[in-house]
């Protein structure tokens, strides 16, 4: 004898179209303490294309200081799936040029190789350590530029949201995104 399997229709909610509890099919909307992954090409007003995108980038939403707050702010209640494109002023990105960061250093001051291009820490006008990278070499003497290289720029971002999860308490603790796209200790 052979038997035979058949297919037990079962009652179905509304909005349950597979007969699976209607959370399964809600996406989860970015609010304050979810980790979003997305997708963000950086390019300027111009479209001079400064980051294709191609890597998915984890953040921690809600005032982490991990994304820039416009952007930041037009995520809020979005969910994976949606697009959009930003547009950020100097100001509200990598900021204005301040040409006090702007320096120079005897070339003897520097390990030998010292290239254009490279970077040194050293205290800025303010005391504070900052990065500076080498911008030209001229005889003896070495430029600095302690500001950003994409500050003074209008910066467009291109961005796709591509999932929404609950932030764990020690993401929270930590203030960024652990794991795939995240930070790693």
């Amino acid at each position: 004898m052979h038997a035979s399997s058949r297919q037990v229709d079962t009652p179905r909610q509304k909005g349950e179209p597979l007969g699976l509890p209607f959370s399964l099919y809600c996406l989860m909307k970015i609010t304050q303490n979810t980790a979003v992954t997305l997708r963000l090409k950086a390019t300027d007003i111009n479209g001079f294309v400064y980051d294709e995108g191609k890597q998915p980038v984890a953040y921690l939403h809600g005032g982490y200081d991990n994304l820039f707050p416009k952007i930041e702010a037009a995520l809020e209640g979005q969910e994976p799936g949606f697009q959009t494109t930003v547009d950020l002023a100097p100001e509200d990105a990598f900021g204005e040029r301040d040409e006090a960061l702007v320096t120079s250093m005897p070339k003897a001051d520097f390990p030998p190789g010292v290239k254009v291009g490279g970077q040194i820490q050293r205290p800025g006008p303010d005391g504070e350590p900052r990065y500076y990278f080498v911008t030209k070499i001229k005889g003896p003497t070495v430029l600095l530029d302690g500001n950003h290289p994409l500050c003074g720029k209008t910066m467009r971002f291109i961005i796709k949201v591509l999932d929404v999860r609950e932030a764990t308490a020690e993401e929270i603790a930590h203030q960024h995104v652990h794991g795939e796209h995240g930070h790693h200790h």
